[in-house]
């Protein structure tokens, strides 16, 4: 199918706060979401996401089991994302240093309570119940959305 994209995303708590950065560059949008990417021919989708994570965040991560899929579109580009979510655990760098993502399109990151997070635009709506889901939750699917900017 034209314009199916396969993504990756990474869930990161740390003292009940999950990773988020900014959806767009240069403010375009307010939209956060779960640090990752798009995925590379060649490598496996936990490698795909430690490097994304590496250039979105500064941070290190290990990548566990997948834990959520969610699917979004955009009808009028014939644009469609599969994004697969990981639960990760963050393993080096500093949370709270300076960082710059070489694709320059992350310029902030949130470390987010579950009721912080509901001050925000975010995607998908199923985030908050399958970041703080127990770590033997059943994986989640959230089905096809319209994509936010």
């Amino acid at each position: 199918m034209a314009g199916l994209r396969l993504a990756v995303r990474a869930l990161v708590l740390r003292d009940d706060r999950l990773l988020m950065v900014n959806a767009w560059p240069d403010d375009q949008s307010d939209l956060i979401c779960a640090p990752g990417g798009g995925v590379e021919v060649g490598q496996s989708l936990p490698d795909n996401l430690i490097r994304e994570v590496r250039e979105e965040t500064g941070l290190g991560i290990e990548v566990g089991r997948a834990v959520l899929l969610n699917e979004f579109h955009d009808p009028d580009r014939a644009f469609h994302q599969v994004d697969v979510y990981f639960r990760c655990h963050l393993v080096s760098g500093d949370p709270f240093r300076p960082w710059t993502d070489p694709e320059g399109v992350v310029t902030k990151r949130y470390w987010l309570s579950r009721d912080d997070l509901m001050g925000h635009r975010f995607k998908p709506d199923s985030l908050p119940e399958v970041a703080w889901a127990g770590e033997d939750a059943p994986v989640a699917y959230d089905p096809l959305e319209l994509i936010l900017r």
